[in-house]
C-alpha cells in the first residue's frame, strides 16, 4: 500500500507523520530552525527522508504562510523564513516525489472534515483557527476551496465591529481596527486579562498583577473555571465577539460545520456556548438549521493529518485513481 507523508511547519515546532490507508502514525517532532530559508528546508527534507519507506508516493506541507497552491510557492510568510521560496519545487527536486504546499488551517480544515477512520463525514465545513491571530480555511464539496489567488479563508480579517457612522477608517493596517481577529484573538483576550487586571484588584485577574506575574488570556479562562465573575464576563464577552464571526461563516457559505480550532479550545464550554448562542441570533433566517458548531476533533494532529491528506487528496485527482488508499 502506497503512502504518503504529511508535515505541520510551526514557527515553534515541526510535526512530521506518515499516512498509509487510514492509519498515521506518531508524530516526528523537532524546534523549527529559523535560523535562514536554507536552513529550514535542510531541516524539512532531512525529517521527512527519516521516515521515508520505499512506498512514499508525495509528501504534503501545511505553512503559517499565504501560499500560491499551484506552483507551491510561499508567497509571504511572517513566523517562518520562507518568504518567496519555491517550496514545492525546492523540496520535490530532493525528494523526488511531489510535493504539495499549503496554508496551515486550510489543510487542519480538510483534517477536521474527516473522522477517525478518515471518512469525509462534513463536505462543507468552515474551520476558525484561534490562537494568537484568527486564521480560517474551507472546504467546500470534500475539496479545500482556495479561491483565484489560493489565500481564501482569511475570516480572521473579517469586519465584526468597525465604527462607520462618521467615516470610514484608512485601510491596509492588519489585523485591522473592528476585524474579527483583532476583537477575537488569543492576543484580544490577553489585553481584555491584563486591562481587567489593572482595573478590578481585587479580582483572580489583580492578584496575579499584585504577584507582580503577566496576566494573560489564558489566565482568564482559568479564573472563570474556578467561578471569578470578572473573568468569566471577559470570556464571555470574548466568545460573544467570535459569535459574530461563526454567524457570518454560516452566511456566506452555509455550511454542514463550522469548527472551533487552535488553542482556543483549551476553553471549552466556556467558550462554545455563549459563541453559538450570539451565532444563532445572527444567521438569516433559513440559513444554518443544519449546521453543526463544534471544537475541533483532531486536536494538535489535525495540522499533520490534514497535510498528509493534502497530498494523497491532490494525488488521486491527478491521477483519477487512488493511489493513495485513502477514504474520502
Amino acid at each position: 500500500m502506497s503512502s504518503v507523508i504529511g508535515v505541520d511547519l510551526g514557527g515553534t515546532k515541526i510535526a512530521v507523520a506518515t499516512l498509509r490507508g487510514s492509519q498515521l502514525s506518531e508524530s516526528q517532532m523537532e524546534p523549527t530552525d529559523l535560523a535562514s530559508a536554507d536552513a529550514l528546508v535542510d531541516q524539512l527534507a532531512n525529517m521527512i527522508e527519516s521516515l521515508r519507506d520505499d512506498d512514499l508516493v508525495g509528501v504534503g506541507i501545511g505553512v503559517p504562510s499565504v501560499v500560491e497552491f499551484s506552483t507551491g510557492r510561499v508567497v509571504n510568510s511572517v513566523n517562518v523564513p520562507l518568504r518567496d521560496v519555491p517550496l514545492r519545487a525546492v523540496l520535490g527536486e530532493r525528494l523526488g516525489v511531489p510535493v504539495f504546499v499549503d496554508n496551515d488551517a486550510t489543510v487542519a480544515a480538510l483534517a477536521e472534515a474527516h473522522d477517525d477512520q478518515l471518512r469525509l463525514v462534513a463536505a462543507n465545513l468552515v474551520m476558525l483557527t484561534v490562537g494568537t491571530g484568527v486564521g480560517g480555511g474551507i472546504v467546500l464539496g470534500g475539496r479545500i476551496y482556495r479561491g483565484a489567488t489560493g489565500g481564501a479563508g482569511e475570516l480572521g480579517h473579517t469586519i465584526i465591529g468597525a465604527e462607520l457612522a462618521a467615516s470610514v477608517p484608512d485601510g491596509g493596517h492588519f489585523p485591522q481596527h473592528g476585524s474579527l481577529e483583532a476583537l477575537a484573538a488569543g492576543h484580544a483576550l490577553d489585553g481584555m486579562a491584563a486591562q481587567a487586571a489593572g482595573l478590578r484588584p481585587a479580582s483572580a485577574l489583580g492578584r496575579l498583577r499584585a504577584e507582580g506575574k503577566s496576566v494573560l488570556g489564558a489566565d482568564a479562562v482559568a479564573a472563570a473555571r474556578e467561578g471569578d465573575e470578572i473573568a468569566a464576563r471577559i470570556v464571555n464577552l470574548w466568545a460573544r465577539r467570535l459569535g459574530i464571526g461563526i454567524a457570518n461563516a454560516i452566511n456566506t457559505f452555509d455550511p454542514d460545520e463550522v469548527v472551533i480550532g487552535g488553542g482556543a479550545i483549551k476553553a471549552g464550554e466556556l467558550l462554545l456556548e455563549p459563541a453559538v448562542s450570539v451565532a444563532r441570533g445572527y444567521i438569516v433566517p433559513g440559513l444554518g438549521t443544519a449546521c453543526n458548531v463544534r471544537l475541533a476533533w483532531h486536536g494538535v494532529r489535525a495540522g499533520v493529518l490534514g497535510a498528509a491528506l493534502l497530498a494523497a487528496h491532490e494525488l488521486q485527482a491527478a491521477s483519477g485513481r487512488p493511489d493513495v488508499e485513502v477514504s474520502a
